[in-house]
């Protein structure tokens, strides 16, 4: 693990020491991540012909959300090499998800800003719980580093060093 990911694991860890704090935002930090990765989905890509480049069945792949995972991962992987194929699975995986949303005509965009809102009211909760701000009131990059704090817990959880 680099200094620099210690670092700032150590300082999102001093928002979070409140069991029902952590436990809420085990839960929505993932949910929120979804719905920007579902936001960035619906957006639609300039042209149209790079959107299906690759596709599965009629769902193109190349779109805004694909460009920003790309920029997420880069981050990612230059602070740990584990946290960057973890996460780089999270987002396969929500990649998936929204492909098969797509593929069934959900309205994606509408159902990510129902649990965007749903998610923020607890993190809300949550640090009114804790007694403290939220770490990115501090530094916005902090929520680049939510969902990798939240894989961190994960793999101290079952033995895996980052």
């Amino acid at each position: 693990m680099s200094t620099e990911l210690y670092a700032w694991l150590d300082e999102y860890n001093d928002s979070h020491i409140n069991p029902i704090n952590i436990l809420i935002h085990k839960v929505a930090v993932p949910v929120i991540l979804f719905t920007v990765v579902g936001f960035l989905w619906a957006l639609p890509i300039p042209s149209g012909r790079f959107r299906h480049l690759l596709s599965v069945g009629k769902v193109g792949l190349v779109n805004m959300a694909a460009l920003a995972i790309i920029g997420l991962l880069a981050f990612y992987f230059r602070l740990s090499t584990k946290i960057g194929m973890g996460m780089a699975l999270v987002f396969v995986v929500m990649m998936g998800i929204l492909t098969n949303m797509e593929l069934k005509n959900v309205k994606i965009f509408r159902l990510c800003i129902i649990l965007f809102i749903v998610a923020w009211i607890f993190q809300f909760i949550g640090h009114e719980i804790e007694g403290k701000k939220p770490a990115f009131f501090k530094d916005l990059q902090f929520l680049l580093i939510g969902p990798i704090w939240t894989l961190a817990g994960l793999y101290r959880t079952v033995g895996i060093k980052y």
